[in-house]
């Protein structure tokens, strides 16, 4: 109970505050050094084509733009072990005769606190939140009338989704750990009425702008720089609803993977993967790939 109760109190404070020394010195005469290793990166991927009018092999002149900002921070002593994770893009694209569509929009943030009860397992609480920047269209969409038309089907806070767990995870190695949230809640709000009107992503009714769902998380993540200069991260996400296991929409599968290649300190590479299975928004398996070359400035201790 005393673990849990300092648990809570951390999702109150910032992880800035947890900050320490070294050692027992004096702090007034030593300058105090985090027990944070964060890891802050920011940068801008550009992708340009273009071919003249008589060009014979075809072609269509694009131009894709973006950037994306990430920090990570992990906290492990002897008692705690702690990770804040923010990741946010957001890209574009234009093509001739479509115009400029988005083609990245992320906004992820977790924080989690574990509290050693082995070296391997630890008794957990976090919080996860995920939405979007821009409004999302669904494309090429006819009307009644046969017409092709762009649907709005997304924006910002419609939806977003805060899921606030309590459980265990396990490290077998430095580079894996599973984590099982027995005590989950998935709040998912849609905060914008033209979507909500629509009973999009699992409202109980048209007009509602929250949904609760008691689940089960399970996680699955695995890095490691698997290469000099080439790091993998994959990550698996699923949530099971306990009073709907056996109805449609009950469950929520999500494979997130991301290679890194650094070319050199001010350029790198990416690419990145998204597998999702969520039938609150689709019946079907939804995909996302994007490779990306860009401007990359870091700092990290």
């Amino acid at each position: 109970m005393r673990a849990l109760i300092i648990i809570i109190g951390l999702f109150l404070a910032s992880p800035s505050l947890l900050l320490g020394s070294s050692d027992g010195a004096d702090s007034v005469a030593t300058k105090p050094v985090s027990l944070w290793k964060k890891d802050f990166q920011i940068g801008a991927n550009l992708n340009q084509s273009s071919f003249s009018e008589n060009w014979k092999s075809g072609g269509s002149n694009t131009f894709a733009g973006g950037w994306f900002l990430k920090h990570n921070a992990k906290f492990d002593n002897s008692g705690w072990r702690m990770t804040s994770d923010l990741d946010m893009q957001l890209g574009f694209l234009q093509n001739n005769g479509l115009g400029i569509r988005k083609n990245l929009d992320r906004i992820f943030y977790e924080f989690k606190a574990g509290y050693k009860i082995s070296p391997k397992w630890d008794f957990f609480g976090s919080t996860n939140f995920q939405t979007q920047f821009l409004t999302g269209y669904e494309y090429g969409k006819k009307n009644k009338l046969g017409t092709p038309v762009d649907s709005l089907v997304s924006s910002l806070f419609a939806p977003a989704y805060l899921t606030s767990s309590l459980g265990f995870e396990v490290h077998p190695t430095k580079e894996f750990f599973t984590r099982f949230g027995v005590g989950s809640l998935r709040q998912t709000f849609v905060l914008d009425k033209r979507i909500s009107n629509a009973g999009l992503y699992g409202l109980e009714k048209p007009g509602d702008n929250i949904r609760n769902q008691f689940v089960l998380q399970v996680i699955f993540n695995y890095e490691k720089e698997i290469f000099e200069n080439i790091n993998l991260k994959t990550r698996y996400s699923g949530l099971f609803d306990y009073f709907r296991l056996n109805q449609p929409g009950t469950y929520v599968h999500r494979f997130d993977t991301t290679v890194s290649m650094k070319v050199n300190k001010y350029v790198n590479a990416n690419l990145q993967a998204i597998l999702l299975r969520d039938r609150d928004q689709d019946p079907n398996w939804q995909f996302s790939q994007a490779i990306s070359l860009g401007f990359l400035y870091r700092i990290a201790n």
